[in-house]
């Protein structure tokens, strides 16, 4: 293994640190304070600029409009992103092209590829199942009723929903494969209902009721939905590291300056243990990080399949930031709960990635499964 970024990665981190360097993570209400969303849309704004930038086509060929780049590369931008709580559909829409450019039919691909990669159509994934628990394949079926698609289902906590253009929805037939459907916004047979995050960003929940599409708007080859699953879970884990050192600092600058008894609390040994156990654990989570985002991007073999370097990952990722974010509210004091200081946006920002694409013990559950098919010699 290298972990050595490549200058097109690198250059994609520089333009990123660019592109939001000016955003304000509290530019939109307080969560705490907002019974619906925080806002009707996502940043509309900073998502032109991400376009103007190319960083909305960083894993797309130079035939759309693309840099040809890797998950490395797209998980340096999340890292990015994650440290403003920049309100953008980057991950889904990144993620969901780069499903349909690697999987998706000629037709798909040419309807939605660059549009995709230039901001005007927006993609992203319903990926939470039924309940948030269960697979998300299983929670939606798919049957064939002659030259169309027949599906009917629900999947919950749709991220971007009622923004996105076209989601994803992975199902299940009844021979047991698994396709991804790509389901236009406001298709006959679909209704959705809104939902909230923990950071009050609107969410929805997808219904559908005998909705057919057309099979060219079906990806049915074998493997798609998995790959896509991982590559969330890792981007999701770049989001959680992304926030979970800006965390971090946000603490020691707060520390520095806190005085007690004359002296800045950093100075006093138990704050200092604390802010080094958290330090620890976000090295653990940038580790496994990128041993994850290179499987997925190198296609490299492994002792296991790439999906246990993810599920190990999101495992880190997800008590990681959770612990980061609760030490930072214990040593700020009451100062880390006033709405007007930002840190209680990351703590909710963090429960909602500690949870995305399932909680550390599902993928340790996940992981057990892997080992038990594949011993380690």
């Amino acid at each position: 293994m290298d972990f050595t970024f490549t200058e097109e990665q690198q250059a994609a981190a520089e333009a990123a640190r660019g592109v939001f360097a000016g955003v304000a993570p509290d530019a939109v209400p307080s969560p705490a304070l907002t019974p619906g969303a925080v806002a009707e849309t996502y940043d509309r704004a900073l998502w032109a600029r991400l376009a103007e930038a190319d960083l909305l086509s960083l894993l797309l060929d130079a035939r759309y409009g693309g840099s040809g780049l890797d998950a490395v590369a797209l998980c340096l931008v999340l890292r990015e992103s994650a440290g403003v709580l920049a309100r953008v559909p980057l991950l889904e829409n990144s993620a969901a092209a780069a499903a349909v450019q690697a999987y998706g039919g000629q037709e798909a691909k040419a309807d939605l590829l660059a549009r995709a990669g230039r901001g005007e159509t927006v993609l992203t994934v319903a990926a939470h199942g039924r309940t948030g628990h269960d697979p998300a394949e299983r929670a939606v079926t798919a049957r064939q009723d002659g030259g169309t698609w027949v599906l009917d289902g629900v999947q919950t906590a749709v991220p971007w929903a009622y923004d996105a253009d076209v989601t994803l929805v992975p199902a299940h037939t009844g021979t047991g494969r698994t396709l991804l459907a790509l389901v236009p916004r406001g298709h006959e047979g679909v209704v959705l209902a809104e939902q909230f995050s923990t950071s009050g960003e609107r969410l929805g929940e997808l219904r559908l009721e005998s909705a057919r599409l057309a099979a060219r708007d079906v990806i049915d080859t074998g493997g798609a939905w998995e790959w896509l699953r991982d590559l969330l879970a890792t981007g999701t884990c770049a989001l959680a590291l992304g926030l979970g050192e800006r965390v971090l600092r946000m603490t020691g600058e707060y520390t520095g300056k806190r005085e007690q008894f004359g002296f800045p609390i950093a100075t006093f040994q138990a704050v200092a243990v604390q802010a080094a156990d958290r330090y620890i654990d976000l090295r653990a989570m940038e580790a496994t990080l990128w041993q994850a985002a290179w499987r997925i991007a190198s296609g490299a073999p492994g002792p296991l399949p790439a999906a246990g370097d993810v599920a190990v990952a999101k495992i880190w990722a997800a008590e990681g930031v959770r612990r980061v974010v609760q030490t930072a509210q214990h040593l700020h004091g009451g100062f880390g709960a006033d709405v007007d200081y930002p840190l209680h946006r990351y703590h909710a920002w963090a429960k909602h990635l500690e949870l995305s694409l399932g909680p550390a013990a599902a993928h340790e559950e996940a992981l057990g499964d892997l080992l038990a098919a594949h011993p380690l010699a």
